[in-house]
């Protein structure tokens, strides 16, 4: 059966963040995801996850000024010494959460030589694939729809793919999020088959709206059963935007009959 983890930026926002790994909680879920820990203690996120059982199972490195639209600085070559510093929190974090993934968002593509933003980020990526290796955390690259982020640098799933194989680390993978590539390129069983081996981690939200699975076009109940069937044992994370309230939002699983979450 699928492993669902809550994402916390985006579910049970009706609650601050800290109620949050509650209500999470609560409706069942053992794992939780989550964007920016960063402006709250480690210690005192550490304490919530262990207070209500729940799993972390993937953060986002800092990624910039997010409220003013930056959405990643792996790609700028004059913030190379910012990005790793992001790196090195991102690290203290992850190791006192129990995280054992870590994402990285490349950014909107800066007026820079091509050439020199691609090094930069090839760059970038292999430094903290090395740095994440010592402790055991996975570094995941994840490709962004051009149609909400207009300018992202990677855009299709053939993007981060060849990113990572010029990276040439064993140590990064791809995130898979079902939204942004339904999106961009659609035939999402088939390229997720074709590259099981190399994607660590997969988010759902259905299109268009990204809402919960069951509002839009994409065929969940197929989905899942074909993870199931081609052996897929990550987590998926839900990442959407609920169309009333996260509880009520969350009917799609008993729809699908699936349980919200397993260890």
């Amino acid at each position: 059966m699928p492993k669902f983890a809550a994402n916390l930026t985006t579910l049970f926002t009706e609650f601050n963040f800290i109620d949050r790994f509650r209500a999470a909680a609560e409706c069942g879920f053992t794992a939780v995801e989550y964007s920016f820990p960063y402006s709250y203690p480690k210690e005192q996120l550490a304490e919530l996850l262990h207070t209500y059982s729940l799993r972390q199972v993937l953060q986002t490195l800092p990624a910039g000024d997010w409220e003013a639209g930056e959405r990643g600085i792996a790609c700028h070559p004059d913030r190379i010494g910012e990005f790793r510093e992001g790196v090195e929190l991102a690290i203290e974090y992850a190791v006192t959460l129990g995280c054992k993934q870590l994402s990285c968002l490349p950014g909107l593509t800066p007026q820079t030589c091509p050439i020199t933003t691609r090094e930069t980020l090839i760059g970038n990526l292999r430094y903290t694939a090395s740095r994440l290796a010592i402790h055991g955390i996975r570094l995941l690259i994840e490709p962004v729809n051009l149609y909400d982020n207009p300018n992202f640098f990677l855009n299709k799933s053939a993007h981060g793919l060849a990113v990572i194989d010029e990276v040439d680390h064993e140590n990064l993978s791809l995130l898979y999020d079902v939204y942004h590539m339904q999106m961009t390129e659609g035939n999402l069983s088939q390229t997720i088959a074709a590259n099981l081996p190399r994607i660590g981690h997969i988010q759902i939200a259905d299109v268009p709206g990204r809402n919960e699975p069951g509002t839009g076009e994409i065929n969940f109940d197929y989905l899942f059963r074909y993870l199931d069937a081609i052996g897929y044992e990550g987590w998926i994370g839900c990442q959407y935007n609920p169309l009333h309230s996260s509880k009520e939002g969350l009917a799609w699983m008993i729809r699908y009959q699936l349980e919200p979450a397993t260890r």
